[in-house]
C-alpha cells in the first residue's frame, strides 16, 4: 500500500497562518518563490533538506510538522526559546517555538534604560503586557503611561503603540500579542 502525503497544502496553511508571502518564505528558506509555489500546489516533490529549511523558516520542527495535533506539546522550557536580535532591545525572546503560527505570541522583552520597541501602527488584534521588573512607558497614540512592576496593560491594537524604558534601570516584561507580530 502506498500512502501519498500532501505536504504542499500543509506548508501553504502554515505560511498563511504566519502571514508570509511565498516570496518571504522562499527568502527565509533560501529557495525560490517559484519552487514554493509549485510545491504548495503539489506540482513538485521535495527533498528532506528543503522541507526542513521550509518548516524551520515557519518556526516549527519536522517533528511538529508531522505530529498529530492531539500530541502537540504544551510545556516549553528555556531551551525552546528563540532569541531575536533584530529588535534593538537587550532581550526579545519568543517563548514558544513556532508561536508566529499560533493565535497569540508570548514574548519576553528586556529593555535597558533608553531602549524601546519599534512603534506599531494600528492593526488587528490585541496586546497584553505584564511588567516583571522595573517600569516601562506605554504610548498609545499620543498618551503616555508608566507601567510598574507587577502591573499589566491590555488594549486593542487599533491605535499606534510603543513600549519603551524611560527609567534609569532595566525593565523586563511578558508581552503577548494577537495575532503574532512577526
Amino acid at each position: 500500500m502506498i500512502v501519498e502525503l500532501r505536504l504542499g497544502p500543509r506548508i501553504k496553511a502554515l505560511r498563511l497562518a504566519a502571514e508570509l508571502t511565498q516570496e518571504e518564505l522562499a527568502t527565509r528558506a533560501n529557495l525560490t518563490k517559484g519552487f514554493i509555489s509549485q510545491f504548495e500546489n503539489d506540482q513538485y516533490s521535495i527533498s528532506v533538506d528543503s522541507l526542513a529549511d521550509i518548516v524551520e523558516a515557519l518556526g516549527v520542527t519536522l517533528g511538529e510538522f508531522f505530529s498529530d495535533e492531539a500530541d502537540a506539546r504544551a510545556i516549553f522550557g528555556q531551551d525552546d526559546r528563540l532569541q531575536v536580535d533584530s529588535k534593538g532591545v537587550s532581550r526579545f525572546e519568543l517563548l514558544i517555538p513556532g508561536s508566529t503560527n499560533n493565535m497569540m505570541d508570548p514574548i519576553l522583552v528586556e529593555l535597558e534604560p533608553g531602549e524601546s520597541l519599534d512603534e506599531l501602527p494600528p492593526g488587528p488584534g490585541e496586546q497584553f503586557g505584564y511588567v516583571l521588573k522595573g517600569t516601562v512607558t506605554l504610548r498609545l497614540n499620543q498618551k503616555k503611561e508608566r507601567v510598574r512592576t507587577k502591573q499589566c496593560f491590555y488594549f486593542e491594537s487599533d491605535r499606534t503603540s510603543r513600549i519603551s524604558n524611560e527609567s534609569n534601570s532595566v525593565a523586563r516584561l511578558l508581552w503577548v500579542t494577537t495575532p503574532p507580530l512577526m
